[in-house]
């Protein structure tokens, strides 16, 4: 779950991307794409944002192809999905290159790309892998003659090296940066840039890179407040000086030379009167950022407390449990929470690649209804859909989570009622393996809930609610999703979508 979290950290690095995209209208699938995220169905936003890119570069719009490729890379990082993140990096290097554009422009493309590999390599701690693409992303960027993507190049070196506690490094370069864009007064700019660095930091728990980033931020403060009032002491001065030409012009009239300096006392004790309000501001900003860090301290001790219990209740229960009579239903149902808890602790935490193999569909679902078969009654009939074909996936964890689909079908399904099994094609490398009862549908409270465990106090006997909370898990560690579909209103269809 932390690194769930650390993903939409660097979502947030999009912000210092100085590469702008061509202003053209947004296709149907980015509008589908960001209808989808507002409604966080990740999954789904995911989808279109590829296809969006696909639709893009076939189209010759490749810094919009860019952007949501971007967005969909972003998407696989926000669930730690690095292999398909890294297979949709590999496919857009090479639809670069089969296009006809300038070497600058190629390089300027490819910047962009080698910059989310590094993204996903500072996800998953890996510095030297991460060093290898930031210096791939000099060299396009060399290449590419662009002075904003030398800019953003500055930023992400800056990034890498405080991350990795290079602070001496990351204060040098940070240091250029600001420079320049000190230097040709864009103040706000910077400071935004600096708030963004700080706000990173804050999220990730990164307190040594908050602490670096905050003192380097009230340097240069001072700095700019000092070239500022630099500055306004020199206008003051000119305006001073044109005022006692002025008045040298107008033979020295004394009331006209009165009316200047109260102008000018106004006008100086406006700009006190706004340094004071800036001040306030300033010491304002500082304890909020105090206190809210407090918070966040706080926020993640608990969270850790809470995690560390939670992955120890099996371990705790198991050696009573195993002194007491497992033919009491009672001390049975305590067995499976305990190792259903375990179970679901060991997949939330799992950063071990899936394995995959190649699989019969139609025989591969067969396989899994004929047990089910054995026990329907009531008239009640099975039917499997799958076409003859075969698909790469892992065998275990599919059948896991289909057997658990099918015996919860089983269960719910009324009288005389069907159960469908049933394999869909949904693209190149999308596929959904779907089951559905007839009965009483789902609420809509009901679909909300179903999958988060430990929603309620239950009599383990009958349940203990954890089995579509560990299908889901599943579902996710093998880059897919398990969702309940809400337009089927016969009864309860569950949709397993998977990507190969």
């Amino acid at each position: 779950m932390k690194n769930r979290i650390i993903s939409l950290v660097f979502c947030l690095l999009a912000f210092c991307s100085m590469v702008s995209a061509q202003a053209v209208e947004k296709n149907k699938q980015q509008k589908d794409a960001e209808a989808a995220y507002e409604n966080k169905s990740y999954t789904t936003a995911r989808y279109f944002y590829i296809r969006a890119y696909e639709d893009y570069f076939n189209n010759d719009k490749l810094k919009q192809g860019i952007e949501c490729a971007s967005k969909g890379n972003d998407l696989y990082l926000r669930e730690s999905l690095y292999q398909q993140g890294f297979d949709l990096l590999n496919r857009v290097d090479q639809a670069i290159e089969s296009k006809t554009i300038s070497p600058s422009e190629k390089a300027a493309l490819h910047y962009e790309v080698s910059k989310e590999r590094m993204k996903m390599y500072i996800h998953m701690r890996r510095g030297q892998a991460a060093l290898e693409h930031l210096n791939a992303m000099e060299n396009h960027a060399k290449i590419s003659g662009d002075d904003d993507v030398m800019n953003d190049l500055l930023y992400n070196k800056a990034i890498y090296y405080y991350t990795f506690g290079q602070n001496v490094k990351g204060n040098e370069v940070f240091k250029e940066m600001a420079s320049k864009l000190t230097a040709s007064k864009e103040y706000d700019k910077v400071d935004q840039v600096y708030k963004t660095l700080i706000a990173n930091g804050r999220k990730s728990n990164n307190a040594s890179f908050v602490a670096q980033s905050y003192n380097n931020y009230m340097l240069w403060k001072d700095s700019v407040n000092a070239i500022k009032s630099a500055d306004e002491i020199k206008a003051l001065k000119q305006q001073i000086a044109d005022r006692d030409a002025t008045i040298d012009d107008m033979d020295g009239s004394l009331t006209t030379r009165m009316a200047i300096i109260w102008g000018l006392a106004i006008l100086a004790g406006a700009l006190a009167a706004a340094l004071v309000v800036g001040g306030i501001i300033l010491l304002r900003f500082i304890l909020q950022n105090r206190k809210q860090k407090k918070t966040i301290k706080m926020a993640n001790d608990s969270n850790a407390q809470k995690g560390k219990f939670i992955s120890n209740i099996s371990a705790q229960l198991e050696p009573t449990l195993m002194k007491l009579d497992k033919s009491k239903p009672e001390v049975q149902a305590l067995l499976d929470f305990s190792s259903h808890i375990e179970t679901l602790s060991e997949l939330e935490n799992s950063t071990d690649e899936v394995e995959m193999e190649e699989v019969s569909i139609n025989k591969f679902c067969e396989e899994l209804a004929e047990p089910v078969r054995s026990k329907l009654k009531n008239d009640v009939t099975l039917t499997v859909n799958a076409p003859k074909m075969t698909l790469t996936t892992n065998r275990e964890l599919v059948a896991h989570i289909l057997n658990h689909l099918l015996e919860n079908a089983l269960e719910y399904v009324n009288n005389e009622g069907s159960i469908v099994l049933e394999y869909k094609k949904r693209g190149a490398h999308s596929h959904q393996f779907l089951v559905s009862n007839t009965g009483v549908p789902m609420s809509e409270e009901q679909r909300e809930e179903v999958f988060t465990p430990f929603r309620e106090v239950r009599d383990l006997t009958k349940g203990d609610g954890l089995g579509l909370p560990i299908c889901r898990q599943m579902a996710l560690n093998m880059g897919g999703d398990l969702e309940i579909d809400p337009q089927f209103t016969k009864g309860t269809r569950f949709i397993l979508e998977l990507h190969s």
